[in-house]
């Protein structure tokens, strides 16, 4: 069975390093770093299913699951658990990438086989291996519970230095050939409008 391919963020190395020292700094500063979370929060019902898919060092995941969601949070990052694991002891996280998060794999951390809603935020869109793309938005959609969507965020500029460079249309249309709609578009997390800069996305399924 021939490898699967390293991920942008495999790639990065040590150039990575920066995220999860930018953050730390964040939350040992009392700062806000909950702006992805209460967007997703507004998204779920009460008590909610919510898979964070490429959850770094937990920030979102740990929010989120105060709120009192079912919080399933996946990062195969083995530094980056680490750090969600001093950070938000109370979060377990998973060690799969998108395409390895199976039914099995599910099952076996007893974790939902569907979702209300899948996250994936913080760039980890454009930070997927080279030519899994179109295979990691199918995978995410197949998670989706019926209903459910699917909220995604990366920069289209100024972004990290070994992610894709992803434009919107380029974007939308890998949605599509996965089976997802794009239902919104907006330029952050608190839904201002459109810009160049960064990209937050609502999915759904487009048979949905």
């Amino acid at each position: 069975m021939p490898e699967a391919p390293l991920s942008r963020w495999q790639r990065g190395g040590e150039r990575n390093l920066g995220y999860g020292e930018h953050f730390a700094r964040l939350v040992a500063a009392g700062e806000d770093v909950d702006g992805e979370a209460r967007l997703a929060d507004t998204l779920l019902p009460r008590h909610g299913r919510v898979l964070d898919a490429g959850s770094g060092m937990g920030r979102v995941a740990a929010a989120l699951l105060r709120r009192g969601h079912r919080v399933v949070a996946t990062e195969p990052d083995p530094r980056l658990r680490e750090q969600s694991q001093r950070t938000y002891p109370d979060l377990a996280v998973l060690p799969h990438d998108v395409l390895g998060l199976t039914d099995d794999a599910l099952a076996a951390a007893g974790a939902p086989d569907a979702f209300d809603l899948v996250v994936c935020v913080g760039n980890v869109i454009v930070f997927v291996a080279e030519g899994t793309e179109v295979a990691v938005l199918r995978r995410l959609g197949e998670l989706l519970a019926p209903g459910g969507r699917l909220l995604v965020g990366f920069h289209l500029q100024d972004g990290p230095e070994t992610a894709r460079r992803l434009p919107p249309d380029v974007f939308a249309a890998e949605a599509a050939e996965a089976g997802l709609r794009v239902d919104h578009r907006f330029g952050g997390y608190d839904l201002r409008p459109v810009d160049d800069r960064y990209a937050v996305w609502l999915l759904s399924a487009a048979t949905g």
